[in-house]
């Protein structure tokens, strides 16, 4: 069974890479499909602008109608196979509505899927799964106060506090730290993340997130990231360590192929969980409707680490007025 969903998600992969390479339009859809689609995007894509812009000017002020908005709405189908567990398959909604004009330091901010609410490590895998269907109550509502700092040549913080909102309704206060460095004269670049939380149903969390990559060539960029967390809710140190190959096919298909190793425990370390991924993006329509196929390979502690084979295919489309051409920074 294994050779044979090894053949299937090589194959997939193969068919749809030189179909990428093929295609020189910017659909994949028949005439018939996308008459349907276009009206649709649009319309929802303006309700998503017109309805942030309004809340942006009851908060802000006058521009709202003219600055540049970066709200969205996306909506995603997801299938997810896994060797022992079966298939699954979910719906998912995810949103950010921006607001630019509040005042310079101080943007008021209402998301879904905080990433405090994303569970352990082992749980958000690498990105193979958005797994919105953790918890669907996750939005959050408050106020974000940013430094006017370049993470270039300083640390640029932002501390936030809130409520996330679900009943009883959870306040929240948060203080991120953000840094960039150019290594030497050369290409490699290092990124530092770091996030202390605090929400009043779940305790306190501690995230920091080290992100050293460099461009191998044109289309290719390598990538080293190492991630260390705490929760105490699971009140167990975790981490994870990624080497990544991100491969731009042209200008609507991408290629990643990754190596992952998870572990936990500060005082008796132990890895828990090492997988291959290989995952495919294609921008199906026009920069707003995108598919994912991800074929992956685990090793997990709990089954002695005999290999599983795991897939997952996506559909993703995104909604704003103004059409974003570049959603492959996956």
């Amino acid at each position: 069974m294994k050779p044979v969903i090894a053949f299937i998600c090589l194959g997939t992969l193969t068919v749809l890479s030189f179909q990428s390479h093929a295609a020189e339009e910017d659909s994949d859809l028949p005439d018939w499909a996308e008459e349907r689609v276009e009206p649709f995007r649009a319309n929802v894509g303006n309700w998503v602008d017109n309805t942030s812009r309004n809340i942006d000017a009851f908060f802000g002020g006058g521009e709202s109608a003219t600055v540049n908005n970066e709200s969205y709405l996306r909506l995603g189908q997801e299938i997810d196979w896994m060797e022992g567990d079966g298939t699954s398959g979910d719906i998912s909604v995810r949103y950010r509505i921006d607001l630019p004009t509040t005042e310079e330091r101080l943007r008021l901010v209402i998301e879904s899927d905080p990433e405090e609410s994303q569970g352990t490590l082992t749980d958000q895998g690498s990105g193979r799964l958005y797994n919105d269907q953790r918890d669907r109550s996750t939005s959050t509502f408050g106020l974000d106060w940013l430094e006017s700092r370049d993470k270039r040549e300083n640390w640029s913080n932002r501390i936030g506090a809130g409520i996330r909102l679900r009943m009883p309704l959870d306040p929240y206060v948060r203080f991120t730290s953000e840094r960039l460095w150019d290594i030497g004269d050369g290409p490699w670049q290092l990124e530092s993340f770091n996030r202390v939380s605090w929400f009043n149903n779940d305790g306190y969390s501690a995230r920091t997130t080290w992100d050293m990559g460099r461009p191998l060539s044109e289309n290719r960029h390598l990538r080293f990231i190492t991630t260390v967390q705490w929760r105490e809710e699971e009140d167990t140190l975790e981490y994870s360590e990624v080497a990544e190959l991100n491969q731009r096919l042209n200008d609507r298909s991408a290629m990643r192929y990754s190596a992952i190793a998870i572990g936990e425990s500060a005082s008796n370390p132990r890895m828990t969980n090492y997988y291959l991924q290989t995952r495919y993006r294609r921008d199906l329509h026009k920069g707003i409707l995108f598919g994912d196929v991800i074929p992956e390979l685990h090793f997990q502690r709990k089954d002695s680490y005999d290999p599983r084979w795991a897939m997952t295919v996506r559909l993703e489309m995104y909604f704003q007025r103004a059409i974003q051409r570049d959603y492959f920074e996956f």
